[in-house]
């Protein structure tokens, strides 16, 4: 290729733009200034770029180091309290089994008071009533006696005289000794 246009110091016919020497020049300091500034800059800051990239980099992984021991430390303490829930567990439900056992064993005594008691009061009642209907008989015996005493006594005294009175306990008075005295 033929680059003679761009040098030509006075525009010819046909050709696409002309320059001049001097800005031809300026334009490949400029480059070249471009390219030792990209050169300097990239000596100068290549490694401090470098390095804090590095450093971010070794920040992350740390970071992630981090958080996975974390996430094993999460799982184990997970793992520990799932455990320990299910050892509370346990024990409550051999502490709920001990209650119940507790508390039938504590209502089978109750109701066996209870029964002793009511099988106590029932036999007192029972004597009691026994006692009360001895009581009773004997009540009414003696009510009986002190009747038959006082109608005996105004039958005799209208149906008998002196000389039969006297016969009849003379009779009454010789069976009595004759006979003996039961309890």
């Amino acid at each position: 290729m033929d680059f003679s246009f761009v040098l030509s110091a006075a525009p010819e016919a046909g050709s696409l733009f002309s320059m001049e020497m001097q800005t031809v020049l300026q334009a490949v300091a400029n480059i070249i200034n471009v390219g030792v500034l990209a050169a300097v800059l990239a000596f100068l800051l290549y490694r401090p770029v470098r390095d804090i990239l590095n450093k971010r980099t070794h920040r992350i992984q740390g970071q992630l180091i981090q958080a996975e021991e974390e996430l094993e430390k999460a799982t184990e303490l997970r793992h520990k309290y799932e455990q320990k829930m299910e050892e509370i567990e346990r024990e409550r439900e051999e502490i709920l089994g001990e209650a119940r056992k507790v508390a039938s064993e504590s209502s089978r005594r109750i109701l066996a008071d209870a029964k002793n008691e009511a099988n106590t009061i029932k036999e007192r009642a029972s004597a009691n009533v026994e006692m009360e209907w001895e009581r009773a008989e004997n009540d009414m015996r003696a009510a009986i006696i002190d009747v038959s005493a006082v109608m005996a006594e105004k039958f005799v005294s209208l149906a008998i005289n002196k000389e039969t009175h006297d016969r009849l306990f003379d009779e009454t008075m010789s069976d009595l000794e004759g006979m003996t005295w039961r309890d």
